[in-house]
């Protein structure tokens, strides 16, 4: 097993608003340094965008000193062209933190879902809820971005088998523990 004292950069990607999160991780216990967008919806081009999605990543990577950076997937969807500017998007973020040598993990947005609700067709109202149970963190963005981000840093967290310190035992470790007078091996 890894390290388990880490800040994750969680980022989840877009051309309008792109969301991020810093999560520090220590063993099981794990707390929120930031959540927050970068609105980039008056911009008037993607070259702009993409300019402030790069500008932004070295900012946060420079100003905390980030060790990973876990990032959602594109979402593929019915339009190519959306598709496209994600993919961009994802693409700058990837490169900002490669070159400020970070380890770059990505999530699957139904891989998130699935780490955080439990359900991978959840909504994102869901993962929002849930995350804010697990954390009670209060946030001034009305934007669901934000707690997509730290959604993807708290599924790197789990993912790798540092559990989360959420005042009980939790998750299907917890639960064989709880339970092993049932287990036949």
């Amino acid at each position: 097993m890894e390290s388990t004292d880490h800040l994750i950069l969680g980022i989840d990607p877009g051309t309008n608003v792109m969301g991020y999160s810093l999560l520090q991780t220590h063993a099981r216990n794990s707390e929120i340094v930031t959540l927050n967008v970068v609105n980039m919806k008056k911009l008037p081009d993607q070259n702009s965008k993409l300019m402030m999605i790069y500008d932004s990543t070295r900012q946060l990577i420079e100003q905390y000193h980030p060790d990973i950076l876990a990032i959602e997937e594109p979402f593929y969807g019915k339009n190519p062209q959306s598709m496209l500017k994600l993919g961009r998007a994802q693409g700058v973020v990837i490169g900002a933190c490669l070159h400020a040598g970070l380890q770059v993990f990505e999530y699957s947005p139904r891989r998130i879902k699935q780490s955080i609700t439990g359900k991978g067709a959840a909504s994102k109202e869901q993962v929002a809820a849930m995350l804010h149970a697990m954390y009670a963190f209060s946030t001034e963005t009305k934007y669901l971005d934000a707690t997509d981000a730290l959604a993807v840093a708290v599924t790197h967290h789990l993912q790798n088998r540092i559990p989360l310190q959420t005042g009980k035992a939790s998750g299907w470790e917890a639960f064989l523990s709880q339970h092993k007078d049932r287990i036949i091996e």
